[in-house]
């Protein structure tokens, strides 16, 4: 649920067992953070030497991802999976250096916060008012062969922070008065409760419906966009409600013809398709004068059966909610549910 609660530690203990069983075990990439304890669990793995990044003026190490290759272990311990890496790296994140690490034929263990799922972005801004910058894939989460939650109760990991167990003394101060609240901990913790149970349910519809066809379900999510920030929300909704459906979702941005993006929507849209990278979902860019009849012909084409649109702004609220946009969705879509994901700063004025 957030830093502190013993990742690297479990880490480094399955790392240590494995090596007991007689398993080739090295450590990729570790961060300690000057506590102890972790440090003192890691003597005896072998680590491989890490590569030095000149940013700057800074010094910075990083893993080195074809030292760990040429290693070939049979595991490697690889510390914070969402890690942005230095520029000038093989990668920019941590976790497509885990990729090839796999594809070498090495298994790996690392370590992550739920905080860092990329469709829990907004969530997680919601929760604790701090926008997340280093996501990565859930996808990730999916291709695991096993998901290992590593649980501490918020009381537990705060008394932990006030003995200066995970920060420096005047570090943990600061965090305990904002992140590390108690009441924002236990929205973590119940987000990662869920996010475990969800997986685990997913593994176990999987395993039932191996011999079928996942075609057979017969679902396809449709996002609808628009070059705004908002719609990085819409997506991530979308793509979890497709993912309960055990299916795929595409992302659709309906653009009137002869009319280019502004620089703004151009780098709005450019936010929109990194977002939709890294959840896995297809962006779909369509021409049309009439965004129902467009809408209409790409869900034929995709046989999406829910179509997610996001709350309209206030100008066009009258028009849509006043019967003529939206019943004409209702009205030329039939067969297809059609969900309108809710504003959350909406509702915060309201309960002002």
């Amino acid at each position: 649920m957030a830093a502190g609660v013993g990742k690297t530690y479990r880490m480094l203990l399955e790392g240590r067992q494995a090596q007991e069983e007689g398993e080739d075990v090295v450590i990729g990439y570790l961060e300690p953070h000057d506590r102890p304890e972790t440090t003192a669990l890691a003597e005896g793995l072998e680590v491989v030497p890490r590569l030095r990044a000149q940013h700057g003026t800074l010094e910075l190490e990083e893993m080195d991802v074809d030292g760990v290759i040429r290693r070939a272990p049979q595991l490697a311990l690889i510390d914070e999976l969402a890690h942005t890496n230095s520029p000038g790296m093989r990668h920019e994140k941590r976790w497509q250096d885990i990729e090839d690490v796999l594809a070498a034929g090495i298994d790996v263990i690392s370590t992550v916060n739920v905080q860092h799922l990329e469709s829990l972005n907004d969530a997680i801004f919601e929760l604790t008012e701090v926008r997340v910058r280093e996501t990565f894939p859930d996808r990730i989460l999916d291709e695991a062969d096993e998901v290992v939650l590593v649980d501490l109760s918020p009381e537990e990991l705060r008394a932990r922070l006030k003995a200066g167990k995970v920060y420096k003394h005047d570090r943990a101060d600061v965090a305990l008065e904002n992140f590390f609240r108690a009441d924002k901990l236990a929205a973590l913790r119940e987000l990662a409760l869920r996010e475990v149970a969800d997986d685990v349910e997913a593994r176990r519809v999987a395993r039932e419906l191996e011999p079928l066809s996942r075609q057979a379900v017969g679902e396809r999510v449709l996002a609808l966009v628009e070059p705004q920030p908002k719609s990085q929300r819409i997506m991530r909704r979308a793509w979890r409600s497709a993912q309960r459906l055990g299916t795929t979702m595409d992302a659709l941005w309906v653009r009137k013809p002869g009319r280019p993006p502004s620089e703004e929507e151009a780098t709005q849209l450019a936010a929109l398709r990194r977002v939709a990278s890294i959840l896995g979902a297809h962006f779909i860019e369509a021409e049309g004068d009439d965004l129902v009849d467009t809408v209409r012909r790409v869900a034929i084409e995709r046989g999406s059966t829910y179509i997610f649109v996001g709350t309209p702004d206030e100008s066009r609220r009258r028009e849509i909610f006043g019967g003529s946009l939206l019943s004409r969705m209702v009205r030329e879509l039939p067969g297809i549910d059609i969900r309108v994901v809710a504003n959350r700063t909406d509702r915060d004025r309201l309960e002002q």
